[in-house]
């Protein structure tokens, strides 16, 4: 089975109104030249009706950067997966990196927010990744396989999985300057794809998995030509719309 590339850009905690307007209209008109990947942008929550109002009518997809467990009740800051859905989101993240280290996301909770997005129609972008410290002490692939059997082990329906995405974090080169090899990344994606093989073969065939460090331009390239990897989560690139649609154009042409 051939996996559709998938180019979806992470803004994080950046843009204002005013740089954001900016921002949509130059992905908006510079979108038809990625002929062949999809393309999503996941934005902070207040940026969602802008985002709506001007993507709706393009090829680029959109969701938010996290989800509650809980589907509405007393739970002041809190944005549920149904509010999500009534502004047009079709992804949103879940257990990035961030979340986890800084607000204390365990793997369970991870896993609660993941099946409230996907039983409310959204597609979870799963993440997972290891430390500096775990990758030096040989743990990388013991750290991803705990936080994707978390996952895998919850439900006895995997085909519930589908529309779900992976994205394969590691920590220590998200803003370090540091970089993993294509062959790092392709190690461990071949792990995430073997993983799931074991769990469900047709799961492994088509479930995207997305490499989420320091993607760049310069870089892209030489990462998507690995066979287990089908796109890219994107920081710092996407917030430059030339940047990330270069990205996206990288899989205009088969490798």
């Amino acid at each position: 089975m051939t996996r559709r590339p998938f180019v979806a850009g992470n803004w994080k905690m950046n843009g204002t109104k005013e740089s954001v307007v900016r921002l949509l209209h130059e992905l908006k008109h510079g979108c038809e030249r990625v002929e062949v990947a999809e393309l999503a942008i996941l934005v902070p929550y207040v940026f969602l009706a802008e985002v709506e109002e001007t993507l709706l009518r393009t090829q680029i997809a959109w969701g938010a950067q996290n989800v509650s467990s809980e589907k509405a009740g007393a739970f002041t800051g809190e944005i549920s997966a149904q509010m999500l859905r009534s502004f047009n989101c079709t992804y949103v993240l879940v257990g990035h990196s961030e979340r986890r280290q800084w607000y204390g996301e365990t793997n369970d909770i991870v896993v609660k927010k993941f099946f409230a997005a996907l039983h409310a129609g959204l597609r979870p972008i799963l993440c997972v990744g290891e430390t500096e410290n775990q990758r030096n002490t040989g743990k990388t692939l013991q750290m991803i396989h705990e936080q994707l059997a978390a996952v895998l082990d919850f439900t006895d329906n995997l085909s519930l999985l589908n529309q779900a995405v992976i994205a394969y974090e590691p920590i220590w080169a998200i803003g370090t300057g540091k970089q993993a090899t294509p062959e790092q990344a392709q190690e461990v994606h071949a792990a995430i794809r073997a993983q799931l093989q074991n769990a469900n073969p047709s799961l492994a065939a088509q479930m995207r998995v997305l490499y989420g460090g320091s993607m760049k331009p310069d870089n892209a390239e030489s990462l998507l030509i690995m066979p287990d990897v089908d796109g890219g989560l994107i920081g710092g690139a996407s917030l430059q719309a030339d940047q990330f649609l270069q990205i996206g154009m990288k899989c205009n042409h088969s490798f």
